[in-house]
């Protein structure tokens, strides 16, 4: 009987991440999935060379023994080309990258692992993992001492102790399976399992007929529960051709394998084409750069649900932050304080002088009993444009200040003396010539509350110290 795979790929960057490191493929014979790490270093770069070398194989002829083989063979050289590129680049250093391939052979299906990505087998609406982990907590739990359970949250559940490295000792495990029509296989990163509970998956893997929608529910759930890792899938049904619907023919390439190329185009038919245009998309080496040119379907768009979910988290985030720093920014203003305007007289104002929008940024703290007119021209500028205060300590020094100011300044002009300046020591007016005196002083009112002047500030010949009211 002549079986196929009937399969999507779906990858997100994630919550978290700037960038994918996961590679996935998905082909009428041949699912793939490798998740790189290295950051910046190259994980992307790790798991596009592993998914590169494998795509040729969708397009051959196997027979069952000969698959292992070749999945092998393609495997290493994969590895000894990261190797190389290590080696060639040392920036990159440090790079690698888990695997899980499966390649279909009529209905054998010759499985090759490495790494804690995870393979997952729905049979009879069972779902069973067909894989186990190459990590450190694995060994844990495979030596009892800790449970499954305690696996799932364990702090050093991130690491793993086989990969692809480009050591000439990376060697995945293999396993042959014999595959049933009507069998389903899930390769996910663990951008999925670590954050949707396995529950969960079994549900969306079991209840969801379309491998694209299946796809497309596991990675808005992995979204959904804040995933900061990149989150790859692929999904493959085992079909009966002669009695099933004809499956698709044009392979997908997600994640990182896919970066180099937009856009969806035929490929060609034929196997030797098939192969050499994959190899080249996937590389993102292909020598032509014009719409003529054969790529691979890259993944597919994004689903409506996935984007709302995406596009709702980083409103819920920008708000977040921008409700924390508008708060600080608030806060800030508020144990801030003026001296201003209000109704003629000088008041002392809590906040900054700004508005934003329709809020106000101040608030009057009290009103002063100093008329404004009062006061010399140059003091009734500045306090119409707002006068800027340390604290609101300062606040009452400068209006006992000002006091003393407007009371010099009423005192003149009831002499018929113009109104100058007794200058404190926070304003420097500009210097006035003051006539020496060639007479003795007029008397001093006895009870002057008028503190003396600095000494550089002169009254006027003709103006005593007059005797103010009680402060108010």
């Amino acid at each position: 009987m002549p079986f196929a795979f009937h399969y999507a790929a779906r990858s997100d960057v994630g919550m978290v991440r700037s960038n994918n490191e996961d590679s996935g493929y998905a082909g009428p014979h041949l699912l793939a999935m490798a998740d790189g790490m290295g950051g910046h270093a190259g994980g992307d770069v790790a798991s596009s060379t592993v998914i590169a070398a494998l795509v040729e194989l969708d397009g051959e002829s196997l027979s069952g023994r000969d698959a292992s083989t070749a999945l092998l063979e393609r495997i290493r050289r994969a590895n000894a080309e990261i190797g190389q590129r290590i080696h060639d680049e040392p920036a990159l250093d440090g790079m690698g990258t888990t695997l899980i391939a499966m390649l279909r052979t009529g209905e054998t299906i010759t499985l090759a692992h490495i790494g804690d990505s995870r393979a997952f087998l729905v049979r009879d609406g069972q779902v069973s993992q067909v894989t186990k982990d190459h990590s450190f907590v694995q060994n844990l739990v495979d030596e009892g001492r800790i449970t499954a359970d305690e696996a799932k949250t364990h702090p050093q559940r991130s690491l793993v102790t086989r990969v692809l490295t480009g050591a000439d000792d990376d060697e995945p495990d293999l396993v042959v399976r014999q595959g049933r029509a009507g069998d389903r296989y899930l390769i996910a990163s663990d951008g999925l399992t670590d954050y949707v509970a396995r529950e969960t998956v079994d549900e969306v893997l079991v209840q969801t007929a379309d491998p694209a929608e299946c796809a497309e529910r596991l990675v808005a759930l992995a979204l959904r529960a804040g995933a900061p890792d990149n989150v790859t899938v692929v999904v493959g049904d085992l079909v009966d051709m002669a009695r099933s619907a004809a499956p698709p023919t044009q392979p997908q390439v997600v994640g990182a394998a896919a970066a180099q190329r937009r856009g969806t185009r035929p490929i060609p038919t034929t196997p030797a084409a098939k192969a050499a245009a994959l190899t080249a998309a996937a590389t993102g080496d292909d020598g032509d750069d014009t719409d003529d040119a054969v790529a691979l379907a890259e993944e597919g768009p994004r689903s409506r649900r996935a984007t709302l979910l995406r596009v709702a988290a980083a409103l819920v985030v920008t708000a977040v932050v921008l409700a924390g720093g508008s708060y600080a920014a608030y806060a800030w203003t508020q144990q801030q304080y003026y001296l201003g305007a209000r109704d003629g007289v000088v008041t002392v104002y809590r906040g900054v002088d700004q508005t934003l929008g329709w809020l106000s940024l101040s608030s009057p703290e009290y009103a002063t009993t100093i008329a404004v007119d009062d006061l010399p021209p140059s003091y009734q500028q500045s306090i119409e444009s707002g006068i800027e205060v340390a604290d609101r300590a300062d606040a009452d020094s400068r209006v006992d200040e000002l006091r003393v100011q407007a009371a010099a300044c009423r005192y003149a002009r009831s002499q018929g003396d113009p109104c100058r300046t007794v200058a404190p020591t926070w304003v420097e007016p500009t210097p006035t010539p003051t006539p020496t005196p060639t007479g003795s002083p007029s008397p001093t009112p006895t009870g002057s509350g008028l503190p003396t002047p600095t000494a550089s500030a002169t009254l006027p010949k003709n103006v005593t110290t007059p005797t103010l009211p009680p402060p108010s």
